[in-house]
């Protein structure tokens, strides 16, 4: 079982989450996937994905704040 080994990026309160709840996430996971907390948008850009992208019945669509991705890169490994 995958266990999460680090937030990429900086947490939500930094990023001006008042809470700190309920916001976009990446995190790094222990065999090398990655675990993303979004919105699910799946019904609203299914229809939108190019011809050569699909999804399996068990994947979502979901989407993070630009913010969320920016502050995450520079913890995004190379390779």
């Amino acid at each position: 079982m995958s266990q999460i080994i680090r937030r990429l990026g900086t947490p939500p309160t930094a990023r001006g989450s008042v809470t700190g709840a309920n916001c976009p996430d990446i995190f790094e996971l222990s065999d090398g996937r990655f675990a993303v907390i979004g919105t699910d948008v799946t019904e609203e850009l299914e229809s939108e994905l190019p011809a050569d992208a699909s999804r399996a019945e068990y994947e979502r669509i979901v989407v993070v704040s630009r913010e969320t991705l920016i502050h995450a890169k520079a913890d995004i490994p190379h390779r």
